[in-house]
């Protein structure tokens, strides 16, 4: 089935609450509600006080309505009494200020205090409920990296020259990676580092990107701890953690390794016409973390958010579409926040499936209404997506990229990927994610909006594919360094140089404001490069400014593919880039032709949706098949009303 639900904090309500939520949970068509998230100071009282009665009879209750179980460990808000107990669990900035309690992930990840404390608890809650009969799913912590990435206290300090130790091995192998050559950095010791606190002017960047990987690495050692007393105690019972969209802070390629099932928490914003692309981006990578498994939607918004300046409602049938969406991309699971609408606390404002106004409101209908037509949908669950095109995604070269000192300070990684990703999202065109380190085989074509830093063993995995029959696109500022952020011998593009048939010569950045003409109607911003070709062709050359003349984007035959080469951010012109390689790589759009403007079409197993991101009718190309929404048949053609979908069954190959 497809899971619907949200999250379920019954603590906030009297007992007598609870029967009442279990009732319209089952009219709404919940299958599955995330329980206890922030539940760890009703469960522990006080250092040796356990109160699991509450827990016990909420259990049973759900389960007597047939309602699942996403059973948090309620790691991610320590009670006051602990912190009290153990002030050094409380995190600290890089300016050397202790943060309080009173809010949510006031705990330090490198302190032990808090990790016995947390395992303590995920050990008693497993012992109890790890068989019960209502549990479905394990939900570890809760957004990993929300509020506190980083804590630089004297025990993270510690922590994290361990893992240098770890890393390094020898002082030597440190400071060579470092080149503290430079501005008399060397170190005699280990003793000597520290992390990278506030300084009088640049921190080493290596230190810097040692530190991003050592805080993405202290987290995950979190959540493996929880997990493996979860696999111990409660074997079978498959765990996740909410993930946060393509978050920077976190590798997450190394975290789903970890992960049974990927979850996302996704909050599109209703105000922004174009969030529907971001979203799909979003679930596209939670759909490639795991090898294209489906994953879940874990959170989402009926409504409005509390956290933004200005929180927008989502008008009638949009929460509808966006949760089709994601279904579209890979879903098993559609969950909110939350069940029932806070009255007290930071997020009372935040909508929920049952809102302030109860069974009268228009929310609550919503909510029926969606879970009536998921249950019409429940054979979607399970499909795969087949994609032909791929981005490179490294969490790494994101860190580097948006480092100090650079010759620009606008090349910002997702600034850099979004225009690449909307041209392929308006040509219809299914895309997945992988890390650099991944197999390019089952793929016509790879993309790299950017490769700031790209290892060498990557580097000749991407030029076999090329070399092999791939199509490869590349954008700027990429095989710049190596895994320490030194630069390749020979400058960019580094070992990408043999496969792109080029070399630059010098980065040239484009002033806030300026743009250069670049072939017959095209403009780059924000960046360009003198490129010097070694065997490349020229397909398009800058047509004003310094470089006016010189190439801007490239193309190189290698072996049975080709390789092209875009030295400029071109924005929304990248998209006649991108044609030339999907046109010889015969990448074709789901329906064969594009869709409509503002409607999507992605075809997921043998179900082809169909959504109208539009506030107006639109009449869409389509296959002939069934509607399950509808319950028609349909031809080469559907009409979408506003804000629209279909989702249509395509007759089995023959």
């Amino acid at each position: 089935m497809i899971q619907y639900g949200g999250d379920y904090n019954p603590e906030q309500w009297p007992e007598e609450v609870w029967a009442e939520d279990a009732e319209l949970m089952r009219e709404a068509g919940v299958t599955m509600v995330t329980v206890g998230v922030f539940s760890w100071a009703k469960l522990q009282p006080g250092p040796d006080t356990w109160d699991f009665g509450w827990l016990d009879r909420l259990l049973d209750l759900l389960a007597d309505h047939s309602i699942a179980v996403d059973l948090a460990t309620a790691t991610a808000s320590p009670p006051a009494w602990l912190v009290r107990a153990e002030p050094e669990i409380l995190p600290v900035t890089a300016d050397g200020v202790r943060l309080e309690f009173g809010s949510r992930q006031h705990y330090c990840p490198s302190s032990p205090a808090y990790r016995t404390a947390a395992l303590r608890l995920v050990r008693k809650l497993a012992e109890r409920y790890g068989d019960h009969r209502a549990l479905a799913l394990w939900h570890i912590h809760n957004e990993y990296g929300d509020h506190v990435t980083a804590c630089f206290c004297p025990r993270s300090a510690a922590h994290f020259r361990q893992w240098l130790k770890d890393r390094y091995r020898t002082l030597e192998g440190l400071n060579h990676a470092w080149g503290t050559a430079f501005w008399s950095q060397h170190y005699s010791s280990f003793d000597e580092i520290e992390p990278p606190r506030t300084a009088p002017g640049p921190v080493n960047p290596t230190q810097v990107l040692d530190w991003r990987r050592f805080c993405s690495y202290a987290l995950l050692r979190l959540h493996r701890g929880e997990r493996s007393t979860l696999r111990e105690l409660s074997p079978g019972i498959p765990a996740t953690t909410n993930f946060m969209s393509m978050m920077e802070s976190l590798d997450y390629w190394e975290w789903a390794e970890h992960e049974d099932i990927v979850s996302d928490d996704a909050y599109p914003d209703p105000a922004d016409p174009r969030a529907h692309i971001g979203a799909a981006l979003n679930y596209d990578l939670m759909r490639s973390l795991k090898g294209g498994k489906p994953w879940l939607l874990l959170e989402q918004a009926p409504s409005a958010v509390s956290w933004r300046p200005v929180n927008t409602p989502k008008p009638p049938g949009l929460q509808r579409l966006w949760s089709l969406q994601a279904l579209a991309r890979g879903a098993d699971g559609i969950m909110y926040f939350q069940w029932r609408q806070s009255r007290a606390g930071a997020e009372k404002f935040h909508s929920a499936m049952l809102p302030h106004r109860g069974t009268e409101s228009r929310g609550w209908r919503e909510t029926v209404r969606f879970g009536a037509e998921l249950a019409r949908l429940a054979e979607v669950a399970g499909g795969r997506i087949t994609a032909r095109v791929a981005i490179v995604l490294d969490w790494e070269s994101w860190w580097a990229l948006e480092g100090t000192d650079h010759p620009s300070a606008r090349m910002r990684w997702r600034d850099l990927l979004r225009p690449w990703y909307e041209a392929l999202y308006a040509r219809g065109v299914t895309v997945d994610f992988v890390p650099p380190s991944a197999d390019p085989s089952p793929y016509r074509v790879l993309l790299a909006p950017n490769l700031y830093l790209l290892r060498e063993e990557d580097a000749e995995r991407i030029a076999g594919f090329v070399r092999d029959g791939g199509r490869l696109v590349c954008g700027p500022f990429s095989g710049v360094v190596d895994a320490h952020d030194q630069l390749h011998d020979g400058g960019a593009p580094g070992p990408l140089r043999e496969v792109l048939g080029l070399v630059v010569d010098e980065f040239w950045p484009i002033p806030d404001g300026k743009r250069v003409g670049v072939g017959a109607d095209a403009e780059a911003t924000l960046w360009s490069e003198w490129l010097v070709p070694e065997g490349a062709v020229t397909l398009d050359s800058y047509t004003s400014g310094v470089l006016a003349g010189l190439p801007a984007v490239t193309r190189h035959s290698y072996g049975r593919g080709s390789a092209r080469y875009v030295g400029c951010h071109l924005g929304a012109g990248i998209g006649r880039v991108l044609d030339g390689a999907l046109s010889e790589a015969g990448v074709r759009p789901v329906l064969g032709q594009p869709a409509p403007d503002g409607v999507e079409a992605v075809l997921r197993g043998r179900h082809l949706f169909l959504l109208n991101h539009t506030g107006e009718e639109v009449d869409s190309p389509s296959f002939p098949g069934h509607d399950l929404l509808t319950g028609t048949e349909t031809g080469l053609r559907v009409r979408l009303g506003p804000r629209g979908a279909a989702v249509v069954r395509l007759p089995p190959k023959s």
